[in-house]
């Protein structure tokens, strides 16, 4: 039960999650602020404005993340801060003080909405304008930051945004969904270079939310068509340089073809030093025969995921560790000679006593231990998250951290997982 020499150890956040401070030091509204204030959008009407409350606590989270062993943190860099960005200046040199390795991530969601109300991600001069924002931040982190990741779920911010309209900027249009993910992989190229500028030795890649996909007949084209837009519609363009012929037939009628112009796909085909992994769980589907509109699935709306009686997290999730196992070995046949990361893994689940939430991650790092054993070039895993945060559409009503923040007074008690944890980074050896 033991890992690899080297392997990494780590938690990750994200700043509109956790940082609050929302007007503090020039920072512009972003898609998310805006998107809080729409009645019914985020459960409880919660909004990010205070959060955790990172944004003027964070030297004690950092001594926080030191006192529990944390050899890395993956943090992201909220764009509508771009005109100030001292906050990560001291972020940075704070966790290197403190001996612990930043691993920044350039978009985590958080669009200004000034680019929003000039068509968002589904324009394309937002990819270069994220362009622009990476060179901002490489050249003023480049020295110190020797990981990057340059778009965290492209998948969530292109399908929940601009299709199903559950995330920001809650949007119910398929073909600019459509558009939108092509753009956000033409900024993820166009962000590779602005890091390999500015800071040629960093490793530097990009984070994928992935599902293996099953149903109970393996011939059923629902399997095919999900699998194609969650995981092969982003990892082909990043690694191959093309879309997959079966997507780009999906995705005809929503102008696909139309949106790639000549050169794109070179600009995306940037080389990858790793492959950031969020696996939170599998997708089990069947074909159906009725569309279920609005849908993130576009072009395949009339796809089921049927419930399979299965243990589920606080989120209603299906926990299913073995699928970790699958996802990483598939990675390492299809896509072979990349280092892969798992960027995110952890649950939701209650109470400061969450025994749940040590047995959800005890299962997944066993499985990521078999993949390892299967011959798998894992080197790091990013417990998601290390503090309560804002969840998003579900606000404050999901816990996945192994730290518990009372949002009333914002103290800090680490959970049963946390302890867990911190003695699985000592020994680098599961219990």
């Amino acid at each position: 039960m033991t890992f690899p020499d080297g392997f990494v150890w780590g938690a990750a956040t994200a700043a509109f999650q956790i940082e609050g401070a929302t007007t503090a030091d020039g920072r512009v509204p972003s898609i998310w602020d805006t998107f809080c204030h729409v009645p019914g959008a985020v459960h409880n009407g919660d909004t990010g404005d205070v959060a955790a409350d990172h944004y003027r606590l964070m030297e004690q989270d950092v001594r926080m993340m030191a006192e529990l062993g944390l050899q890395a943190y993956r943090f992201s860099i909220a764009w509508p801060r771009m005109g100030d960005l001292s906050f990560y200046d001291r972020l940075v040199d704070t966790l290197l003080a403190n001996d612990i390795v930043p691993w920044a991530t350039l978009y985590h969601w958080d669009l200004p909405q000034s680019l929003e109300e000039t068509g968002g991600w589904a324009n394309r001069d937002t990819a270069y304008h994220f362009g622009e924002y990476a060179e901002v931040v490489a050249r003023l982190l480049g020295d110190r930051v020797p990981n990057w990741i340059t778009l965290n779920e492209p998948w969530c911010s292109a399908f929940l945004g601009y299709a199903s309209g559950i995330h920001a900027p809650g949007r119910t249009e398929p073909n600019a969904a459509v558009a939108a993910a092509h753009h956000l992989l033409l900024g993820h190229g166009i962000a590779m270079h602005a890091i390999r500028s500015f800071s040629p030795e960093a490793q530097a890649g990009i984070t994928l939310n992935l599902f293996p996909v099953h149903a109970d007949d393996p011939e059923d084209d629902a399997v095919r068509r999900i699998d194609g837009l969650q995981n092969r519609m982003f990892l082909d363009p990043v690694i191959h340089g093309s879309y997959p012929e079966d997507v780009l037939t999906d995705l005809a009628p929503y102008g696909l073809s139309e949106t790639i112009k000549p050169g794109d796909l070179r600009l995306i085909h940037q080389p990858l030093d790793m492959l950031g992994i969020n696996y939170y769980r599998d997708l089990y589907v069947r074909s159906g025969t009725e569309a279920q509109l609005p849908s993130p699935w576009v072009g395949s709306e009339h796809v089921e995921f049927p419930d399979r009686g299965l243990p589920q997290t606080d989120s209603g999730w299906d926990i299913v560790p073995s699928g970790l196992t699958d996802l990483l070995v598939r990675l390492h046949n299809d896509y072979p000679g990349l280092p892969l990361y798992i960027t995110e893994n952890g649950a939701a689940f209650p109470g400061i006593e969450d025994t749940d939430r040590v047995s959800f991650l005890d299962a997944h790092l066993r499985a990521a231990l078999d993949a390892i054993h299967q011959g798998v070039d894992l080197r790091g895993f990013f417990l998601w998250s290390l503090v309560d945060n804002f969840e998003w559409a579900e606000g404050y009503a999901k816990r996945f951290g192994m730290v518990h923040v009372d949002f009333d007074t914002q103290i800090r008690t680490a959970k049963a997982s946390a302890h867990w944890y911190a003695q699985v980074i000592s020994s680098n050896t599961l219990p």
